[in-house]
């Protein structure tokens, strides 16, 4: 139930919204026809009320914050990755094996090493060797040269002896055919045959004793042998023998008598020596 003075407001406001709704809408028929014929740029949005707004202050909303936009990402071109191949390990080294390795090595570097050493102690043998050789044989020479020398004066002293010797073998194989003139020069001449033979022989080789043996020679009238002297005694001693027969053959040519008359006594002679005498 409304009061008198309340009953009069609520009409008075009830007309007063019945008159603005009116005109309102008037307006918007108005605004209809003009828009047809005019076109309007802005449009006013009117809001109808049935009733009086309240008087009391609206509650404060909060306007709403505008939404960033996100700006755009700049496009960055994506470089194709190339996918690195795994690097290979390398293989591990057994190490037992690589020390028997370094161990075989140094055993064969050692090897070469005492073989080097061998063969260097080897070749100073070696030249040892050829040094005392050569010492030997030089002394062997100097032996040989005194020898010869010590035969040569021998042969002196025996140069007499020798004379008789070979008078008297050439008077029993040839009887008393050569003149008591021509037997001195004859036994002098075979005395230096004798002698000369003997001094190419190599008395070592006849051992210590005085060993004794006989040749037949054939000479030619140059003092040659006319064929290989024969043995016809032997002193019991082959190097002996076998020295005395090259002797003679070094020995080439003999000394002969001047007088070709007397060759006939050297054509066949028989000689005896003895070469530690």
């Amino acid at each position: 139930m409304f009061r008198k003075h309340e009953n009069s407001d609520a009409w008075k406001a009830g007309m007063y919204a019945i008159a603005v709704h009116a005109v309102l809408l008037a307006g918007m028929l108005f605004s209809f026809n003009w828009k047809a014929a005019h076109p309007v740029l802005n449009i006013t949005e009117v809001e109808l009320w049935d009733k009086l707004p309240n008087t009391q202050p609206p509650p404060i909303v909060e306007e709403a914050k505008p939404e960033l936009k996100e700006e755009p990402k700049p496009i960055v071109e994506e470089k194709p990755v190339v996918e690195e191949k795994p690097k290979l390990e390398e293989p591990k080294v057994d190490i037992e094996l690589e020390n028997k390795k370094k161990e075989l090595e140094k055993k064969q570097a050692e090897e070469k090493i005492k073989l080097e050493k061998l063969a260097q102690i080897k070749k100073e043998k070696e030249l040892e060797n050829k040094k005392k050789l050569e010492a030997l044989q030089a002394l062997s020479r100097e032996d040989e040269l005194q020898d010869k020398k010590l035969a040569e004066k021998k042969s002196k002293d025996a140069l007499k002896k020798l004379q008789q010797d070979a008078l008297s073998d050439e008077n029993a194989a040839n009887g008393k055919q050569a003149s008591a003139a021509n037997a001195s020069e004859i036994g002098e001449f075979k005395a230096k045959i004798q002698a000369k033979i003997r001094s190419h022989v190599n008395k070592t080789l006849c051992g210590d004793g005085n060993p004794e043996l006989r040749f037949d020679i054939s000479l030619l009238p140059t003092g040659e042998l006319s064929g290989s002297p024969k043995i016809t005694k032997s002193s019991g001693i082959s190097a002996c023998d076998d020295a005395v027969e090259r002797a003679i053959i070094a020995s080439e040519p003999l000394p002969l008598p001047s007088d070709s008359s007397l060759f006939s006594n050297f054509r066949s002679l028989s000689l005896k020596f003895r070469p530690n005498d």
